[in-house]
């Protein structure tokens, strides 16, 4: 359960673009849910700027503001750290002064702060609308249910779970009660590694492309290793022998951002600019991974592109925030950064986080109201921390 506290009404009207997952303009080849918007969303009032000045310069040292690689701009210029979610949420944990922690991010990711911060902290996300697809498509319902399946079937007491950091915390502590562990898409292969140690099967959530592409590019292991579990589907839409026989049960999620990508945009960037070092996150699909020439997470992407030559060339598979900043920023060194796909596509749950919610969250926080606060009740973070405290463990 999860308990959120808002003092006040929000008197920002969000735009109808913000509550459509990702927008119009469906394209058949992606996956569900990875339709793209168009443009980005407009700037806020630039009047706003001041205002969420002076309020975090009257809350002081009371305030700690974590902004995700994905925000956007006007966001990022008020962050005191940013960071891919697990780094910001450690971030927020080495700095128990703070009163206030404001995760300028997505759901999932507030709720790891608030396990892995003091109970004197206050987490807070200045929109509770700034949910995560991907997270949604595991419930804790869901995964009670296929582990019932795999009890069923023989294997649940040989199978360790491993779930992505992009993951609800009544999932993370589903995974801490049954043994399992966390991982983010830098250790992913640490975290496989480890769960193969403990057990013969490792049931894989909710990212399906992360656990895939780990275990067949890093592991070594066949796509035949896989089965893809669908929680729609009477016993995972899989045969009791199919179960058995996988060394990998993935669950059916994926990002709405990263499934946009295509081997079609691989192949077009590359005949656009001769040269082009393609470059994409784990969450893409097996065969756009397969066919990039640099796969790893956002850190491992501002890294790459930090320790480029000048002259390079660079198409990006990632959210179109981060790609569109580090165009900005390498563009002085001779640097070409371009969006992978030719289609404008962002994360609009996390665009919601935009300049006036900051301001209002910030303005109640120094009225001393507290708004927006999410809390993981107690057994959820007792479980959940003791799967994030496992993945802290690993070599």
């Amino acid at each position: 359960m999860r308990v959120v506290t808002t003092a006040q009404p929000l008197d920002v009207q969000p735009t109808p673009l913000a509550l459509l997952l990702l927008g119009r303009e469906a394209d058949p080849k992606s996956e569900r849910g990875v339709e793209c918007p168009g443009d980005l969303p407009s700037p806020s009032d630039p009047n706003l700027v001041a205002r969420a000045r002076a309020a975090k310069e009257k809350l002081g040292d009371k305030v700690f503001i974590l902004g995700h690689h994905y925000q956007r701009d006007e966001v990022i210029e008020f962050a005191d750290v940013t960071g891919d979610s697990f780094k910001l949420a450690k971030d927020a944990a080495a700095k128990p002064e703070a009163e206030y922690i404001v995760f300028c991010g997505v759901h999932f990711m507030a709720e790891s702060a608030d396990i892995l911060t003091s109970d004197d902290q206050k987490v807070v996300l200045p929109d509770l609308a700034a949910g995560c697809s991907m997270a949604d498509m595991a419930t804790a319902e869901q995964v009670a249910e296929c582990w019932d399946v795999l009890t069923d079937a023989g294997i649940a007491d040989v199978t360790v779970p491993v779930s992505y950091m992009n993951s609800s915390a009544d999932i993370k502590a589903f995974t801490g009660k049954h043994g399992g562990t966390i991982c983010t898409s830098s250790n992913a292969k640490k975290a496989l590694d480890w769960a193969f140690e403990q057990g013969e099967k490792i049931l894989f959530l909710p990212d399906q492309h992360l656990g895939r592409n780990t275990a067949v590019r890093d592991m070594g292991m066949s796509l035949d290793d896989c089965v893809l579990y669908n929680p729609h589907k009477p016993n995972g839409g899989l045969t009791v022998q199919q179960l058995r026989d996988a060394k990998m049960i993935l669950w059916r999620g994926h990002c709405s951002v990263h499934g946009r990508f295509s081997v079609d945009s691989v192949n077009d960037v590359r005949a656009r600019i001769p040269g082009v070092n393609v470059l994409v996150h784990p969450e893409c699909k097996h065969e756009v991974v397969a066919a990039a020439d640099y796969v790893g997470s956002t850190e491992y992407i501002i890294k790459a592109l930090e320790a480029a030559p000048a002259g390079s060339k660079w198409a990006i598979g990632t959210e179109l925030n981060l790609v569109r900043r580090l165009a900005n920023r390498f563009a002085a060194q001779d640097k070409e950064v371009v969006f992978l796909d030719k289609t404008v596509c962002f994360c609009s749950t996390m665009n919601r986080i935009d300049l006036p919610h900051l301001v209002w969250t910030l303005e109640s926080l120094a009225e001393g109201n507290l708004v927006n606060r999410i809390q993981v009740d107690k057994e959820t973070e007792s479980f959940a921390k003791l799967a994030l405290e496992r993945m802290l463990s690993l070599p």
